[in-house]
């Protein structure tokens, strides 16, 4: 990516949790950007393997494998593939380019996916999920998480099993950075890519940082998020296409019609 003269020198914060955030900090770096790595997500290991063992034995039983993220793939796939190989008729769908970069590098290709954008939603749009009457899908998912996608799935008429493969917590790291690159005026925007993220986020900064926070701009990149920001009382949330394309896009689009501001 060439040197964006609108983001030359402006303090982006980073909130992907630590090991996702390199993709994106070397896009911001090569734009002139200053990347500020704070992850508001630790994804820890589960402690009982034993399920996720469990389907490992029986992946043939299953018509579709679905990941609802990189971390569920990493995760996973470290224990499975450990154990056998991937079963060459299973297909497998995900969300967003990020997974099928992650997928690739495990030798899996032919991924459903959707293109436009990258959440449940759009993934059950997509013509090879709208019939899945009498089809055993198997879910890949960190602890909790969103159930539309298995209810929606099981509404038309598939047998959906939950896999959890990875715990999520907030990180317990000191907010002083962001908070002395807010003092002296040098802290130009946030992005945030999940509402867990964000919401993690606005409690790791304190009543200090949030009082700037709800003044800096917050670039996310689905509209979920952008709800959840402006009920925080955020006042400048810039909803922004999806993945780092999009959050780039969106940055550069943004401080070019703020020309007139010197990064801070």
């Amino acid at each position: 990516m060439s040197v964006s003269v609108s983001l030359a020198g402006r303090h982006v914060v980073v909130t992907r949790p630590a090991g996702q955030a390199a993709h994106f900090a070397t896009a911001l770096t090569d734009a002139g950007a200053i990347p500020v790595l704070y992850p508001v997500l630790e994804i820890r290991d589960i402690e009982d393997q034993g399920p996720l063992l469990d389907v490992a034995i029986r992946l043939e039983s299953f018509d579709l494998a679905v990941f609802v993220s990189p971390n569920a793939i990493e995760r996973a796939l470290a224990v499975v593939l450990r154990h056998r190989a991937w079963p060459a008729g299973l297909r497998v769908a995900a969300l967003g380019k990020s997974s099928e970069r992650e997928l690739a590098r495990h030798g899996i290709r032919d991924v459903i996916s959707p293109t436009l954008r990258f959440d449940s939603e759009a993934l059950l749009d997509l013509p090879e999920l709208l019939d899945v009457r009498g089809r055993r899908v198997v879910i890949f998912r960190g602890d909790g998480g969103r159930e539309v996608l298995g209810d929606t799935l099981r509404a038309r008429g598939a047998s959906i099993e939950y896999v959890t493969c990875y715990r999520r917590a907030r990180p317990q790291l000191d907010p002083a950075p962001l908070l002395r690159l807010w003092e002296v005026g040098k802290l130009d925007a946030v992005t945030l890519t999940s509402s867990e993220g964000l919401r993690n986020f606005f409690e790791m900064v304190g009543r200090l940082g949030q009082a700037w926070l709800k003044k800096t701009p917050a670039f996310v990149p689905h509209q979920r998020i952008a709800e959840q920001a402006q009920a925080l009382g955020l006042t400048r949330v810039i909803p922004t296409g999806p993945g780092d394309d999009g959050l780039m896009n969106g940055l550069v689009q943004y401080f070019a019609s703020h020309g007139n501001s010197e990064p801070n």
